[in-house]
């Protein structure tokens, strides 16, 4: 039975150019034709975060492009979003816009590393991690990262390490090669 539901690619090719006009990139399209009534979910992405409202506009738009689709069922049910929290980090884009949330890392050595996320340049992330009582920025080299996780705070972050990992100094901290 089909549901005259668009295919993956028909939904990024349809969306993709108003997604990138917001500033958004299309990094998923699930569609659920078991799902009564149909949905199609897109997940989108973009140098700033997506908040409720460019959410909104976003799956207006998107609704109204795929309503004028001739073969679209009547009834479907869709949802754009963020990846969320919990999305590993797999790609340079993904560390750079995740700066400043804390992130556990697993390294090619089976090493694990545990900081907040600081500059990204030249294939390489800066990583701000406690040294005793101090803060200082180690560089990894994002070759060296076999999974990276975001990890959920339910507490600020120190101050010093924020501004570490936001600007790349503080005072009293070095930067470590």
């Amino acid at each position: 039975m089909t549901t005259g539901l668009p295919s993956q690619t028909q939904v990024i090719e349809l969306l993709g150019g108003e997604f990138a006009r917001a500033g958004y990139e299309i990094e998923d399209v699930v569609i659920d034709h078991r799902a009564r009534p149909p949905r199609i979910t897109v997940v989108a992405d973009g140098d700033t975060t997506l908040d409720l409202d460019t959410i909104a506009v976003l799956s207006r738009s998107a609704s109204s492009l795929l309503d004028s689709l001739d073969n679209i069922g009547d009834s479907y049910v869709l949802e754009v979003s963020s990846p969320g929290i919990d999305r590993p980090l797999t790609s340079e884009k993904h560390f750079r816009r995740a700066r400043g949330p804390k992130v556990e890392l697993t390294l090619a050595d089976g090493s694990q590393l545990t900081g907040r996320i600081g500059a990204l340049q030249s294939g390489s992330l800066d990583l701000v991690v406690r040294a005793g009582r101090e803060w200082k920025v180690r560089e990894i080299p994002l070759a060296e990262v076999e999974k990276a996780v975001v990890q959920v705070e339910f507490s600020p972050p120190n101050p010093a390490e924020l501004e570490l990992a936001t600007t790349g100094r503080a005072a009293g901290t070095e930067v470590e090669a």
